[in-house]
């Protein structure tokens, strides 16, 4: 029997999509299949995914399109826009090489919501994956069109977090 790939969308302002979809990663890895990780919005070296997946030789890469100020200033500039639009290639170049039987498009909800990509444009491209390519996007403010297309959507909520006590990211947690 031939895969059904399938879509997920993991979303909503608790903490745990990104984690979510890397445990799914790690889950498909162990049965074999190839992942491809194209994080949007992200720029750093020293975080813990990106370290395990350098020593454990799984069948996992990961790619980041993002500068590293992003998420301080909050503010779109051209760089930022580039960078999204040169995740959103990979993914297309990804898609048409059918060399991946899951591709990760960690926080492309938030991307598309701070308008540094075109909605319909990642929808076309998502109605155009292999039928038995697995699809994970994650981040907040996922748009409906995206959520039409899931056939999973899990919306994290936040009940309660530490920086709501002052407690900064940790090692290992957050990052």
């Amino acid at each position: 029997m031939q895969r059904k790939g399938l879509i997920l969308v993991y979303c909503g302002k608790g903490k745990g999509k990104t984690t979510a979809a890397l445990g799914t990663a790690l889950r498909a890895a162990g049965q074999g299949f190839k992942v491809l990780i194209l994080q949007f919005m992200k720029k750093k070296k020293n975080i813990g995914e990106i370290n395990a997946l350098a020593s454990a030789g799984l069948p996992i890469e990961l790619k980041q399109y993002g500068t590293r100020l992003f998420f301080k200033s909050r503010a779109c500039e051209w760089i930022d826009i580039l960078k999204a639009k040169e995740g959103l290639e990979a993914f297309k170049d990804a898609l048409e090489s059918r060399t991946y039987e899951m591709i990760i498009l960690d926080e492309i909800n938030i991307a598309i919501d701070f308008g540094l990509l075109d909605c319909e444009e990642v929808c076309r491209l998502i109605a155009s994956k292999p039928p038995e390519l697995h699809l994970i996007l994650t981040g907040r403010n996922a748009p409906i069109e995206i959520i039409k297309l899931a056939d999973l959507v899990t919306e994290m909520r936040e009940v309660k977090h530490p920086y709501d006590h002052g407690i900064p990211a940790q090692k290992g947690i957050e990052y």
